[in-house]
């Protein structure tokens, strides 16, 4: 039997059990993709790992409903900045993953086309496209994980609609042509996204254990691209239809910027300006080993990335997969760069001196010494997960202007039985930095453990919060 402390976690608890209270109308739809599937231009592109329109319009209400400026460090599909512009207000976003930027630059694209002309282009696309069977010049070039993802016949097909979108005079056309078939990769795929990898079909004629996964039925490519095609042109032509926050939004919002920077926060945050975003709102990568890279791995050879340029992708990704190296080499360059060496040491201490931090690393380390863990780089992910989170919180605190606040969705997380804390350990970062710990929003119902852990120690349920700072005036 192993004696295991969790003492600093109990008392971090304690310290912030006040704070943390449950929202009834929090729940996982809002927090979700789930909630933006019947939202127009929000449905466009399903990113699992995005939160809802109406959970930042909640949220905006509820701590800023005057406009300002706002700003999500890891933007995703846009969905923050998309909310908050209806909202009036102005947004900058950073994102790293080339599948959101292509989403995000794809939908500021559909906001400047034509519909009449697109129109004519969907009615002449029906008339005029088939499949040629022979010769067809290849666009998709597969990497080792994706090799087999579609039949032969959807292969064609995606390909000869590559070759069709080229000789789309229009550009903005085109472009929201190529987006109608990035968006629907997944269904016309014997794929399905499942969290840390790409899960087959047992259709797909690979190898297989024990268990066939059948993910039910396949789309066939033409009624898929299709039903897309419809589907863009109607949400661009109806608008945002009745929405419940209409009545609050101005007309004429379109007409604000959206500032896309792509990239590393951990690399572009230090060169922000102080105290220069009036609100954040974001989702970071958890630390639940979910691999961006495999999960949407046909979007980016489709956006013609290599076996290399997935592998750099995936390192230049937040600490969040067991194949993440350390990266503190890395951030002490930036700061050394800027003449800013002291806030990196500033940093590290905070993260050195966070005693539940420090237990969770030892209790890690004890386990993966005993053979507990089901990957040996578990610690070394969770370690330098919440290292490099300290540099974005506290470039969080120094760009947002007094009074400002930050929300932040995130996951707590469980390895060998042991529950991390993670709003309560960024929380204390964010409190150390200077940020007051306004409330951890729980949902009320929370996360329960993988089916692994459960058989191992047993059924039990992990905080899903939404937790807000506040810089002080």
């Amino acid at each position: 039997m192993i004696k295991i402390s969790n003492a600093k976690r109990v008392t971090l608890f304690e310290n912030y059990q006040n704070q943390i209270e449950i929202d009834p109308k929090l729940d996982r739809t809002l927090v979700s993709f789930q909630a933006n599937k019947k939202e127009n231009f929000y449905r466009w592109f399903k990113y699992k790992e995005g939160f809802s329109k109406r959970l930042v319009k909640y949220f905006l209400f509820k701590y800023h409903p005057s406009p300002g400026h706002i700003l999500d460090p890891f933007a995703g599909v846009g969905s923050t900045l998309f909310a908050a512009r209806e909202l009036n207000w102005d947004t900058t976003g950073i994102e790293l993953l080339p599948v959101g930027v292509f989403a995000l630059e794809s939908r500021i694209v559909s906001e400047a086309v034509n519909l009449d002309k697109f129109k004519q282009e969907i009615d002449s696309f029906k008339t005029n496209f088939h499949l040629v069977q022979n010769n067809i010049p290849k666009k998709i070039s597969h990497i080792s994980i994706t090799k087999g993802a579609f039949s032969k016949e959807t292969e064609n097909y995606l390909n000869c609609f590559l070759n069709y979108c080229s000789n789309i005079y229009n550009d903005k056309i085109k472009r929201i042509f190529k987006f109608a078939a990035f968006s629907i990769l997944e269904e016309i795929s014997f794929t399905r996204k499942d969290g840390q990898y790409l899960r087959w079909d047992y259709r797909a004629n690979k190898s297989w254990g024990k268990t066939k996964f059948n993910k039910g039925r396949i789309y066939p490519f033409i009624e898929s691209i299709n039903k897309k095609l419809i589907q863009l042109y109607q949400d661009l032509k109806f608008g945002n239809g009745n929405d419940l926050f209409t009545q609050f939004e101005d007309n004429k919002s379109h007409s604000k910027k959206l500032n896309i920077l792509q990239g590393s926060s951990l690399k572009l945050m230090p060169k922000f300006n102080n105290d220069f975003f009036d609100f954040i709102m974001t989702s970071p990568p958890y630390c639940n080993r979910y691999d961006y890279t495999r999960t949407y791995a046909l979007e980016l050879i489709f956006l013609g990335y290599n076996d290399e340029q997935v592998k750099n992708l995936r390192q230049e990704m937040l600490s969040c997969t067991v194949e993440n190296k350390e990266k503190i080499k890395i951030l002490k360059n930036i700061y050394e760069k800027l003449n800013r060496t002291d806030v990196f040491n500033k940093v590290v201490s905070i993260y050195e001196s966070n005693e539940a931090m420090q237990e969770v690393n030892n209790v890690l380390k004890l386990l993966n010494d005993r053979k507990l863990l089901n990957n040996s780089n578990i610690p070394r992910m969770v370690k330098n997960y919440f290292l490099e989170m300290a540099f974005i919180i506290f470039e969080m605190y120094r760009v947002l202007k007094k009074g400002g606040y930050s929300v932040m969705v995130n996951d707590n997380v469980r390895y060998g039985g042991q529950e991390i804390p993670v709003d309560l350990i960024l929380s204390n970062f964010a409190v150390n930095f200077g940020f007051e710990l306004e409330k951890i929003w729980t949902l009320p119902v929370g996360k329960g453990n993988s089916s692994q852990q459960m058989g191992n120690h047993g059924r039990s349920e992990l905080r899903k919060c939404v937790y807000v700072w506040r810089k002080p005036e």
